[in-house]
């Protein structure tokens, strides 16, 4: 149980985004879904064997973090071997599936990795850096969905993962800040280098930014070069998600929001998913949406 506590497999949620070009092409067939899906394994891999080293490194500060200290490997329930040794095999299946895929699936891999490591050793420490660090990992799974099934490259659709990924890890840190404020426990060193207000302004500029470029790229052909504009009906449940995240990251309504006794943040938006009704009725709506336009005029 420990050993899949380290792996972290309720962060695998984030491997999805590789199936966004399977869906928004409309081209449900085998040949893309098992693209799509090998894809996505490699990420899942390759990302718990990160979270792995990125644990081993951080191993003598997290024994000291009040919080932290409970993890699998600072806490010693599971030894500092298996976990270089689970790391290491994990990074190479990952490897070898991504050499399978396609040669531009592989280097989008080794980018990742590089990404994540500089952020794991340095750009965590780096303001600003380590915002566009942890986006970069969102959108680089969308292109590798891209890659993975040899569709159509659309500007406004990786815009549109860009922004939002970056929105999220804003969120991400102004959770974290608040946290900060309210405990007096510092989570990460980074924090003392954001404040309120300017995580405020990047999430306005952010969100309002999100939401022009999705409908930019709702107007125009699909990831399978067809053309329609009936993806904008897909419009009112994206602005709904967006209000209903910023919502739930308010700091005065963040107060009293409870799932299930313990407090949810933005800290973590795949808990905001599993937990909050209300994200999980719009995120499928919007999904019905999207497959009810792309059956019927794609």
């Amino acid at each position: 149980m420990s050993f899949f506590q380290a792996i972290r497999p309720i962060q695998w949620s984030k491997n999805l985004l590789v199936f966004a070009s399977l869906l928004f092409s409309f081209q449900f067939n085998q040949y893309i879904f098992l693209k799509s899906f090998y894809g996505f394994i490699s990420f899942c891999f390759i990302s718990s064997a990160i979270y792995l080293f990125n644990d081993l490194r951080d191993i003598s500060k997290d024994k000291m973090h009040p919080i932290k200290r409970y993890r699998p490997i600072a806490s010693g329930k599971i030894s500092k071997t298996l976990a270089k040794n689970a790391s290491l095999i994990f990074g190479l299946i990952s490897l070898k599936i991504a050499q399978l895929i396609s040669f531009q699936f592989f280097f989008i891999i080794l980018l990742y990795v590089f990404i994540q490591i500089a952020y794991c050793i340095r750009l965590k420490r780096e303001p600003i850096l380590d915002i566009f660090c942890i986006a970069s990992g969102f959108l680089l799974r969308a292109i590798a969905g891209l890659v993975a099934t040899e569709l159509r490259f659309s500007p406004w659709f990786i815009l549109t993962i860009g922004l939002l990924a970056l929105f999220l890890a804003v969120e991400k840190r102004k959770a974290e800040l608040l946290y900060y404020k309210k405990t007096l426990i510092l989570t990460r060193d980074i924090l003392r280098s954001y404040s309120l207000p300017l995580l405020l302004r990047y999430e306005s500029l952010l969100v309002s930014s999100t939401f022009i470029s999705y409908s930019l790229w709702a107007a125009g052909p699909s990831l399978n070069g067809a053309s329609s504009s009936w993806m904008l009906v897909t419009l009112p449940f994206v602005l709904m998600g967006l209000f209903r995240y910023q919502f739930i990251s308010d700091p005065e309504i963040s107060e009293i929001r409870k799932y299930n006794g313990k407090s949810i943040t933005t800290e973590n938006p795949e808990l905001i998913l599993i937990h909050d009704k209300a994200i999980r009725l719009v995120v499928f709506l919007w999904l019905i949406s999207v497959l009810i336009v792309g059956i019927i005029f794609y």
